[in-house]
């Protein structure tokens, strides 16, 4: 599973990038996440997002995927997360949240506060604390971060390579009152442009697994994060119990890639190892799927009432069921159709529900984990 070699960064292209972000996006930043702001998007932009991500996916099953396909995806992972995100982002806010991340459950736990939950823990297990500077790599919409900042008081910097989720970040700060504990900048995690030293600590919630190679984003983050310093991770990682060789392993793994924008996901055995390797001290880790839970993490993505804590989640497991599925199937379908939704759309949510299929049945089959925690610490020396 580890790449036979390093893969090559792409050079950053900021200017590019923002005036993509502006064609394709347009106003819909400032608009209510979800089907809303999935109407304001520009039909060719759309277009270009869609083949740009999908030349990487399409007619490349698991039985004939080649290293060197995996190689193209890795050389190509910023533009493949970049694009990911312009497609995905509205449709993530619509069906989980402004978190883009799993967790664990508790009896009568509704998923917002077991979401918010899984944030406190890795604050606490990181020792977060009041005013340190604090980096968030991959930060998505903000989500986590302003529930850190609430917990903790902390001031929490985020990096994202996607100009869309930045500008939601900033907006979704702002209007909670945390614009002066929050702020987002554009940036590539492999080739990070902050001072060495410059955070008081790290974290990353289900992000890193985009880059094309852990070590190196940790490596990243090794440089960055003052000495003493602290760095929690939660990891999207095959367990030890896939093996490569099996087509149906395969077939899974490579379904959680191709509908989560990932180029290269490993072992656990693999991250630890890269872990270790960019200089860390190992203070803790841990698989949070094997915990004892009565409820499993994946139960939303499965659509099982039966778990649900709170009548407020109705429509979030809703939308996860075969027919919850389908009816957005459909309705995306039919807004291509008369052209209110751009094309591709539809494609994108089939995506993300090979996606969920696969997640459910990696997590199943303990093939899978999304919550890998590693806590390391930047030596003095």
């Amino acid at each position: 599973m580890a790449p036979s070699a390093i893969s090559p960064l792409e050079k950053e292209d900021h200017v590019r990038d923002a005036e993509f972000n502006r064609i394709l996006h347009g106003t819909s930043a400032e608009k209510r996440g979800g089907m809303i702001a999935m109407l304001k998007k520009d039909p060719l932009s759309q277009k270009a997002a869609v083949e740009e991500y999908f030349k990487h996916w399409d007619n490349k099953s698991a039985d004939v995927e080649t290293e060197a396909v995996r190689k193209a995806r890795r050389d190509e992972y910023a533009t493949l997360t970049r694009h990911y995100y312009n497609l995905a982002t509205d449709l993530y806010e619509y069906g989980w949240g402004a978190s883009f991340h799993f967790c664990r459950f508790a009896y009568g736990e509704s998923f917002s506060r077991a979401i918010a939950r899984h944030e406190h823990y890795l604050a606490l297990k990181m020792n977060l604390q009041e005013n340190q500077r604090v980096l968030d790599v991959g930060c998505g919409v903000g989500g986590p971060a302003r529930e850190i900042i609430k917990f903790t008081g902390a001031n929490v910097m985020g990096l994202n390579n996607n100009d869309y989720q930045i500008e939601r970040s900033l907006k979704y700060a702002k209007k909670e009152g945390l614009s002066h504990k929050f702020d987002a900048t554009k940036g590539d995690f492999m080739q990070m442009s902050f001072p060495k030293n410059s955070f008081d600590a790290v974290y990353a919630i289900e992000a890193t697994v985009h880059a094309p190679d852990l070590r190196g984003v940790y490596e990243q983050i090794f440089r960055v994060l003052k000495p003493g310093g602290t760095f929690g991770v939660y990891e999207w990682l095959m367990t030890d119990k896939y093996d490569n060789d099996n087509p149906e392993h395969r077939a899974c793994r490579l379904g959680i890639e191709q509908g989560d924008g990932i180029s290269n996901m490993v072992t656990v055995s693999q991250g630890l190892a890269d872990f270790k390797a960019a200089g860390f001290e190992l203070i803790h880790d841990e698989d949070l799927a094997e915990r004892d839970d009565a409820i499993p993490w994946y139960y939303p993505l499965a659509g099982e009432f039966k778990h649900m804590g709170s009548i407020a989640d109705v429509f979030t497991i809703a939308r996860m069921t075969w027919w919850g599925r389908g009816l957005v199937h459909k309705f995306v379908g039919l807004g291509e159709t008369v052209g209110v939704i751009p094309q591709g759309t539809q494609k994108t949510a089939d995506s993300l529900a090979l996606a969920a299929d696969s997640l459910v049945k990696g997590g199943k089959e303990k093939l899978f984990t999304p919550m890998y925690l590693m806590v390391g610490r930047k030596p003095l020396n």
